[in-house]
């Protein structure tokens, strides 16, 4: 394995906030007029192939909410990107992959998704004195990968639901 190789993995999940799915709330409880979405994308940094632990990174999903009587809870999905599994995203460069995944939790065992194929949606839960929240991306490539040098990239929607 040559040095160059060895620095020349470079890899990023991108999140995009490209859906925003409104769903309502019950008139009679409480509801959100309207919320807008931004993020940074897990930028993991440099891999180096074969390495014996994953290699981990966070990146955030910010909400801002308006219009807020009462509080309520939202959900947060994130999609599978290119892989279409939740079980195994994976990172491209041509056809080359890089395989990882992206967690709502700090102990990484919860994959943030969308409920289904073993994923978790994410939550939160927004109030009128408190209309803005972030939320953070735990990511991680797997360890043990031998992947050619190059840009590894995905991209990931993420939407919410209120």
């Amino acid at each position: 394995m040559t040095a160059s190789r060895t620095t020349a993995v470079r890899t990023a999940a991108l999140l995009t906030c490209a859906a925003l799915c409104c769903l309502g709330a019950p008139a009679a409880r409480a509801a959100i007029g309207s919320c807008t979405v931004s993020s940074s994308g897990v930028a993991f940094g440099t891999y180096t192939p074969l390495q014996g632990a994953p290699l981990q990174s966070n990146g955030t999903i910010d909400i801002a909410c308006t219009a807020i009587t009462g509080r309520t809870g939202i959900t947060i999905d994130l999609s599978s990107g290119a892989s279409g599994s939740y079980a195994t995203r994976r990172m491209t460069v041509g056809a080359s992959t890089l395989s990882y995944n992206l967690y709502f939790d700090a102990a990484y065992t919860q994959i943030w998704g969308n409920g289904t194929g073993g994923s978790v949606e994410g939550t939160a839960r927004i109030r009128r004195r408190t209309p803005n929240v972030t939320l953070t991306v735990y990511g991680a490539v797997a360890a043990g990968q031998d992947p050619g040098p190059g840009g590894y990239t995905d991209s990931i929607t993420v939407s919410v639901n209120y």
